[in-house]
This record gives structure tokens, sequence and C-alpha cells, in this order.
């Protein structure tokens, strides 16, 4: 599905509003060497709003959000931005944008739109996905989505009974169910999401990237990262799977790019939490020259370049949208 055209009436419905934003936002960002650089964190470009993602942007959202960052602020790749925060060069509102796991609506829906602005992402890959695989919260998504039963029951998992009678049901089922097992041991919450991908049929194939996307990807001048193979939390895993994740996710990526694949980021990724230091020298120790986090924040010149903080957007308006940012960067 191709973009729509950007309603830059909406979007430039209060300029002045836009432009004083646009100053506060030059002063928030720091003078000389206290500059900060804001990292977005997105996953998905959706065609449309879909009531089991309500937190995802969809193509209209998108486009005048790059267009925002296109007029008012200055977008750097990760790399650029990186380097110039650490040589004091970094410009006011600056930003790098930046995406999670490789969704194949990454490449047909956010790609054109980052075109058109000509503005530069960063894809965090996991790369055990691509070519027809599917992340284990998407398998709980559409299982849950698909139901006709108004019941989804778990009690033989311990989980206990969920409604999903309706839309709304089904999408704070699924929230509780992904809460309940995001943090369990990776092989048994792989068997509690076959075991719930069983009550459901036709779930979708396509969700992810093929290899040849993310090859044309980084040919349109996209920055390719790595995000693991199996976006497994590498705190629930021992040290050895943690890092043989993390560097056959690299050597994979390498291979398919034929370049460095220089940034990472952690799966779902909160600090201590998520990945604990080790894991960030880990990250460290195979060649990566910075990684992020999904800590919120914005990063500075004393930020751990291994560690970096981000921030997901959400704001439906502009000036909303502008205004968190400042704040963000006053934080």
């Amino acid at each position: 599905m191709k973009p729509t055209a950007i309603n830059f009436p909406e979007i430039m419905k209060y300029p002045l509003l836009l432009r004083f934003l646009q100053y506060i936002a030059t002063l928030a960002s720091g003078v000389g060497k206290r500059k900060k650089l804001f990292i977005l964190i997105y996953h998905r470009v959706l065609d449309a709003p879909d009531y089991m993602r309500p937190q995802e942007v969809d193509i209209e959202s998108f486009d005048w959000q790059m267009a925002l960052l296109s007029k008012y602020f200055n977008v750097l790749t990760l790399e650029d931005g990186l380097q110039r925060l650490q040589n004091d060069s970094l410009p006011a509102r600056a930003v790098c944008i930046t995406f999670d796991d490789g969704y194949a609506d990454n490449f047909t829906n956010a790609l054109p739109i980052l075109q058109r602005y000509k503005l530069n992402a960063t894809f965090f890959i996991a790369s055990g996905f691509l070519d027809g695989g599917r992340m284990w919260n998407d398998t709980i998504i559409e299982a849950v989505r698909n139901m006709q039963d108004s019941i989804l029951d778990l009690s033989e998992l311990g989980l206990g009974k969920f409604d999903v009678s309706d839309k709304s049901s089904k999408n704070q089922s699924v929230r509780e169910v992904i809460q309940k097992i995001k943090h369990l041991p990776f092989d048994q919450r792989k068997n509690y999401v076959e075991y719930i991908a069983s009550v459901s049929q036709n779930l979708p194939e396509d969700l992810m990237m093929t290899s040849e996307q993310v090859k044309k990807l980084d040919q349109s001048g996209m920055t390719i990262g790595g995000h693991t193979v199996n976006h497994p939390i590498l705190s629930s895993i021992d040290l050895n799977m943690a890092e043989s994740e993390v560097l056959e996710n690299k050597k994979h990526l390498e291979q398919l790019i034929n370049k460095n694949v220089k940034f990472f980021a952690y799966p779902n990724g909160k600090p201590e939490i998520d990945y604990r230091e080790n894991h960030a020298q880990i990250v460290k120790q195979n060649g990566y020259l910075g990684a992020v986090s999904t800590q919120w924040g914005v990063a500075s010149k004393v930020s751990d370049p291994w560690q970096l903080p981000r921030f997901i957007p959400w704001d439906k308006v502009p000036h909303k949208f502008m205004l968190r940012m400042c704040r963000l960067y006053c934080a």
C-alpha cells in the first residue's frame, strides 16, 4: 500500500505555534558540549489503525511525523549522531530515527515516506524471523485476533481464563498474557506460545521482512543494525546463549548486506530488567560501535554509547508531538 499524500493544511494548522516550539526545542536540546541527541523508536507502520496494536503508528501518522521532523529538526544517521555527540559538533534539535524487529511494513510503508523526506533511519533486525518467521508476541496477537470462542482458556498453563468476546477484550487479554509470559525462560515461553497458537488458525506468515527487502533497505541508504537472532530477553538466558544470539545475528546480517553492522538494539531493552551490564559488554566485545535500549530519555555526551536511551512517540497531533519532544530534551 502506498503512503497517502501528506495533509499539509492540517500539519501547518498552527505554524506560529510550531515555529515557537522549534525555538523552544533549540534551547532545550542544549548548547555547545551540552547538546542532546533524541533517538526515536518505532516498530511498525501500519496500513491503517489496528485495534490489536493501538500503540503502533499507521501510514498517515508516520507521514506527518516525518514531515514535522524534516521541517523542524535535524535528522541524522545514528552513526553521524553519535560521532557528532562525542566531538561536540551536534546541531540543535538533533534526532535519529530507529525501528526494531524487522517488520515487512518497515519496507513497504516506512521506507517510501522516509525517502520522500530524504531521511535516514536505522533498522534493527532480528534475523531469525526473516523470510516467513513470526515473533512470539505477534503469534499471540494474531491467534487471539482470529479466535471465534469468547473465552481463551489458559488454565492448563496456570495463566487462567481470558475474555476474548469482542475487540476491546481481545486487546486487553493479549496485553495481560504477553506481560505474564514475557520474562519466562526462553524455552518455557516458546512452549506457552505454541500452545496459544494451537487454539487458532490461519496465522500470517508475511509480517516480517524478507532477506531481499533487508538488502534493498541497505541499498536505499538506510542503516541495518543487529537485534539478536530470536529476540530473547537476554537476562532470561545464559551468557553463552546470549553471546551466540548477538554474534550469530551480526554475522548473518553482515553476510546479507556485505558490510559491517555497527549498532545493536537490546530486545525489549529495559536496563537491569531485560539486559544487564554483562550483556552490554558482550555487545561491545563483538565489534559494535554502540547500542540502544528502551530506557526513556535523550542521549548526552555522558551517556554510555552501549546503552543509549530512546523514546516512543505517541501523540496524535503535530504540536503535542513536538511539545513532548521539547519536554524530553529538558528532562
